[in-house]
């Protein structure tokens, strides 16, 4: 019997959530079946056998939360619906007991009554592998937990204070109060309002604890521009067909604003920067994240060195995260790193947003919906030109306000003079 273990997934990830088992106890498998699918905070991972047989035991089941290395389930060798005779053993005897008649099965006993676990391992909480640990050396029961996580995620100093609330003597309960009376439909009678309640994914869980992070961690602000895509609309009028027909890709947006925010960063390089202590740490390489909308949210895949490529490599790169991301096949290396990140959304209508730092890069670039607006092209002439906001929201503590207006410029100036792009790249 072989036991089946959760994978070791990268240093950034300790543990994940059973997703779904794709196979049922008793069911036979061969090396390389995909047995489930684990849940992490940044990707979902398939979980194959790594011999044939038969799956004895699922020892944790859908939505229970697993560390690095423990066992999941177990594999016996052998082939066939689990119960049957082993596969060793001798045709004749297996004839023998063919041709005898079947004993009458009997009654089985009745299942005994699972006593109470000790541990917090079963509950439905989702839990810091420290805190689990502790609650099951205290004996305390997560469910109980207080937790002053925004999310409810349970951490080791809320089952401390747990344990010192509960040495503290007890008030009296306080009288529950009344239930609010359903709503009266027409007629006098009332009716229940239908609601829907679903649990959050880890990754959702995730984003939302990340995003909550950034905002107190970071002094966070934003300044906004707006940018004339006439020129870039018009290089694109004018190159898209002989571009698609030679690199087999559609000359998108986002190459011109990737190589743009390049060319800022290499003049404002704080802004490609990261702080880890007390240290300012300067990154001499380019690898922009570009946010993803998914199935399950967000995500920042990275397009690496992105100052080495040229056009056509970068929207073959987007195209070819972006397709990932929605068929849930990133892997983990598609989203580690990065020293930047560009966000669209413009692509869902916004005109005017503040993009939220992705921790621990110190910038992020907002794009918006293209729109027509009156523009004054002189004193006395106005016309009507495709315009878009940027927004740059940027770490205060380590950029200063200047640098970051100045940044947005080039990046205006850039985009406005899509020719410069060749040589700033």
């Amino acid at each position: 019997m072989s036991e089946i273990k959760v994978p070791a997934m990268g240093e950034s990830i300790t543990e994940g959530t059973v997703s779904r088992w794709l196979v049922k106890e008793g069911d036979t498998v061969n090396q390389g079946d995909v047995l489930l699918e684990l849940e992490t905070d940044k990707v979902n991972i398939e979980i194959s056998a790594e011999e044939s047989g038969v799956l004895e035991k699922i020892v944790r089941q859908e939505g229970e939360t697993v560390e690095i290395g423990e066992t999941i389930g177990t594999l016996s060798a052998g082939t066939g619906g689990g119960s049957g005779a082993p596969a060793s053993q001798p045709a004749a005897t297996e004839q023998k007991q063919a041709a005898a008649p079947a004993p009458e099965a009997p009654t089985p006993p009745p299942a005994p009554v699972a006593a109470a676990p000790e541990s917090s391992d079963s509950s439905s909480k989702t839990a810091s592998p420290s805190a689990r640990k502790l609650a099951r050396e205290r004996g305390i029961e997560l469910d109980q937990v207080q937790s002053k996580d925004p999310i409810g995620r349970v951490y080791q100093d809320d089952v401390k204070t747990h344990n010192t609330q509960a040495a503290a003597p007890t008030a009296p309960p306080a009288k529950a109060p009344a239930a609010a009376p359903s709503a009266p439909a027409a007629g006098g009678s009332t009716y229940t309002k239908p609601v829907e309640r679903q649990r959050m994914s880890r990754r959702r869980a995730t984003i939302a604890k990340r995003l909550v992070e950034a905002q107190q961690t970071a002094a966070m602000l934003t300044t906004f521009n707006e940018v004339d895509m006439t020129a870039i609309m018009d290089v694109r009028k004018r190159r898209k067909d002989k571009f698609k027909e030679k690199h087999e890709i559609n000359l998108g947006f986002m190459s011109f604003f990737t190589k743009a925010v390049v060319g800022a960063l290499k003049k404002f390089p704080t802004i490609n920067a990261e702080i880890d202590g007390e240290d300012v740490v300067l990154k001499k390489y380019y690898d922009i994240g570009i946010a993803v909308s998914a199935k399950e949210g967000l995500v920042v895949p990275v397009v690496r060195d992105a100052d080495r490529l040229g056009f056509a490599e970068i929207e073959k790169s987007i195209a070819d995260l972006a397709s990932k991301a929605r068929s849930n096949t990133l892997a983990l290396s598609d989203l580690q790193g990065g020293t930047f990140t560009i966000t669209n959304g413009g692509t869902f209508g916004s005109l005017l947003s503040t993009p939220i730092l992705n921790t621990p890069q110190v910038g992020i670039l907002g794009m918006h919906k293209i729109q027509l607006r009156p523009v004054a092209i002189d004193a006395e002439r106005m016309e009507n030109r495709p315009m878009m906001y940027i927004a740059l929201s940027y770490d205060h503590r380590i950029i200063d306000g200047s640098e970051a207006v100045r940044f947005l410029v080039t990046v205006k100036e850039l985009l406005e003079d899509p020719e410069s792009l060749l040589i700033e790249g």
